[in-house]
């Protein structure tokens, strides 16, 4: 018999006091989501917001050119569209999920009275907001002073700080996409990260050998954004 979807592996939604929850629960609704499906685009109303479970789902800005960088990754530990209770309804980012799997999602309007109650509720998602500012500012700072070899580290560390396993289903073509660079690059990266020993890359999937081999290989940034959500966020979301 299948396990029902539990919306509390979603470490947000978990760290809600009782009452906050009971209010919230009736209106969350489980859903699917895809790998490479656009959660919202650049300039539109949000409908909803998401908290990811298993999914992963990455910010991306997008240029008129077309080409894009990702600018943070949200998974199990967060929310897509902050927009909502900031204030703004919308954001100049694109919302794509980089790795399957499920979630909740929540209508736009409930989570915005909720925010307005300027209760628990409004603290905890105004902590995340900050903690995600952090990644924000920290992956352009990456973004202009250090190797591609130490950003996909760091991306890769990400990624897995928000999955169950050590093994990512992702393109390379996907992850130039996100990083912003040539694929070419990216295959030189993997190549070598996999010749070092820490990683295995076949047909689209990237398997972790040495994940504090990539701890070591990486820049700070990632040490700095981890501590930031772990200060940040309650006990139970930096488990």
């Amino acid at each position: 018999m299948a396990t029902a979807p539990d919306p509390k592996k979603n470490r947000l939604l978990a760290a809600l006091p009782a009452g906050e929850w009971q209010r919230l629960l009736p209106e969350l609704e489980s859903v699917e989501i895809a790998l490479g499906q656009v959660l919202y685009e650049s300039g539109t109303t949000m409908t909803h917001m998401y908290f990811p479970t298993t999914a992963i789902v990455s910010l991306l800005y997008v240029m008129e050119n077309g080409a894009s960088a990702e600018i943070a990754v949200v998974g199990n530990e967060g929310l897509v569209g902050v927009s909502l209770f900031m204030g703004g309804e919308s954001t100049p980012s694109r919302a794509v999920a980089q790795s399957a799997g499920r979630g909740f999602r929540l209508p736009a309007q409930t989570m915005k009275d909720e925010f307005n109650r300027a209760g628990p509720t409004m603290h905890l998602l105004l902590r995340y907001t900050q903690a995600l500012i952090t990644q924000m500012a920290q992956t352009a700072v990456c973004n202009r002073h250090h190797s591609l070899d130490q950003q996909l580290c760091r991306w890769l560390l990400l990624s897995l700080d928000r999955l169950q396993g050590h093994e990512l289903t992702m393109t390379q073509e996907l992850i130039s996409n996100m990083l912003g660079v040539r694929r070419e690059g990216v295959t030189e990266a993997a190549m070598q990260l996999q010749a070092a020993g820490l990683i295995r890359y076949s047909r689209g999937k990237i398997s972790v050998l040495d994940r504090p081999g990539l701890e070591r290989r990486t820049c700070e940034c990632y040490a700095v954004v981890k501590k930031e959500y772990d200060r940040l966020l309650p006990e139970t979301l930096a488990a």
